[in-house]
């Protein structure tokens, strides 16, 4: 099986709360130019012949680069068109989320236990309120199984009760953005989100008796899963094809193929085929694997308005969080994190609140000029309505550079050649701290790189274009000038 860190590593790598609020100190204002300033010179001749390579009009490339210790402007060019950030979108949400709630808030998640403990059994139920906490992940939740088994409690004559109204129902379905709905990064939100509501199986090959075995994590109670594939001596190329998977039975998950041996070791994580029966699988296999047993099932319900819960799960600070989704460009993730702004900051997690108190910061922030056309929507960047400009993204970058939170903020994005969506750059490694965005007809950066003189530069380029997908290179010799300053 594997292990829980490579679990947890797995289901971030995706493809693509009581008491007040920690408030921070305002942000200074910045010495930005407007939003409409004149490009400050024409593209370096390296860009360009990447930009006539790659087939993309100059049109299609939104560019700024800001010397952050002058405040000058190197670059800039259709800075104030808006355009989709793609996965850029993050960097707004996660920095609002920073300054409004501060680096050390977390989630808290209520647990009731009603009615008696006789000899190891609760007369009653067990009620769990969620209020939006992205990581109760398979670990969190056996220790909550843990800590009910130390109140006594060896069998549940009730149930386990969920409550999800902090968060307005999700809209939609997990397949509506590409059809894609076994994807986890179309998994939808929810006030009470467990695991992320996606699996891991595990693929270990054991060569001396021509197998690889099969791992799941997390278990989930009534769904079977073949155990061994038999394996092959090609080459590892497209495994999963390979492998010949149908999981969209929920009782079974289906492997009519073979492994490469020649993978080693791999991880796929997939989104559960039946979303609203993941919950109580997941629970009732837990329950059990803690010792415990359940007479009763896992149903919707509300927790008690009027009684002090019996204990509460803390989630790990935010600041850790933000890295999660920054570092890994996970989508449900910061989509919890979007509607628990609505949640702090108006009492109900609906994305028209969430919408509200973005935009809110973000004129606070940097000014009604600078978010000028722009059109925020689920906070995750994954959406074809979404429109940040350059020059909007720039100036976030400056903000969060001046705030007292700028530690975490920039320790939350890949570093250059090392780690997260950055560990395949080229160039030399750890010069810059970048969020990578991309979807079809998208390709985007933004974020810091250290220049040889020893400044940092705050770097954004957004290409929108049916070819973005070739824009890579224009992307490598935007950092490299920047880092040759």
């Amino acid at each position: 099986m594997p292990s829980r860190r490579h679990f947890l590593s797995s289901l971030l790598a995706l493809p693509f709360g009581f008491g007040a609020c920690a408030q921070t100190a305002p942000l200074p204002p910045t010495s930005w130019p407007p939003p409409d300033a004149p490009a400050a010179g024409p593209l370096p001749p390296a860009v360009a012949q990447a930009l006539q390579q790659a087939n993309l009009p100059p049109q299609a490339l939104a560019v700024l680069v800001q010397d952050l210790q002058g405040n000058t402007t190197r670059l800039s060019l259709n800075a104030a068109a808006p355009m989709n950030p793609a996965s850029v979108m993050k960097l707004a949400t996660t920095a609002a989320a920073l300054d409004l709630l501060g680096p050390a808030w977390s989630w808290r998640t209520p647990v009731w236990v009603q009615g008696s403990v006789e000899r190891g059994r609760l007369r009653g139920s067990v009620v769990i309120q969620g209020r939006g906490d992205p990581k109760l992940t398979q670990e969190r939740l056996y220790l909550l199984m843990r800590r009910l088994r130390a109140w006594g409690i060896d069998e549940i004559d009730g149930d386990f009760v969920l409550d999800r109204s902090a968060f307005e129902p999700a809209a939609g379905a997990p397949g509506d953005f590409d059809g894609e709905a076994l994807r986890p990064y179309n998994v939808l939100p929810d006030a009470l989100l467990l695991n992320l509501r996606a699996l891991t199986l595990s693929f270990m090959p054991d060569a001396a008796r021509g197998v690889a075995r099969v791992g799941l994590e997390p278990p989930l109670d009534g769904v079977q899963l073949d155990t061994r594939v038999p394996l092959s001596n090609g080459p590892c190329g497209d495994w999963r094809g390979t492998l010949k998977a149908d999981f969209n039975d929920p009782a079974r998950l289906h492997l009519a193929g073979r492994y490469p041996l020649s993978c080693g070791e791999r991880f796929w994580p997939v989104a559960y085929a039946d979303p609203a029966a993941f919950d109580a699988r997941l629970l009732q296999a837990l329950w059990q694997e803690a010792g415990g047993r359940l007479r009763g099932g896992v149903r919707e319900g509300r927790a008690p308005g009027d009684a002090a819960p019996t204990f509460e799960l803390g989630s790990p600070p935010l600041a850790e969080v933000v890295r999660d989704i920054n570092k890994f460009s996970n989508n449900v993730m910061a989509q919890q994190l979007f509607l628990t702004l609505a949640l702090e900051q108006q009492g109900l997690g609906s994305t028209a609140g969430a919408r509200t108190v973005l935009s809110g910061w973000l004129q606070r922030r940097l000014g009604a000029a600078a978010v000028d056309g722009a059109v925020i929507d689920n906070g995750s960047g994954l959406s074809r309505q979404t429109r940040l400009s350059a020059a909007l993204l720039g100036r976030l970058l400056q903000a969060a550079w001046a705030a007292p939170w700028m530690p975490e903020f920039m320790a939350s994005l890949p570093i250059q050649g090392l780690d997260g969506t950055l560990r395949r750059w080229a160039g030399e490694p750890g010069r810059a701290h970048l969020k990578t965005g991309s979807l079809r007809d998208v390709s985007a950066v933004a974020g810091y790189v250290l220049g040889r003189s020893g400044r940092r530069h705050a770097l954004v380029a957004l290409v929108n274009h049916p070819q973005a997908a070739a824009a890579r290179p224009v992307l490598d010799a935007l950092l490299q000038w920047t880092l040759e300053d």
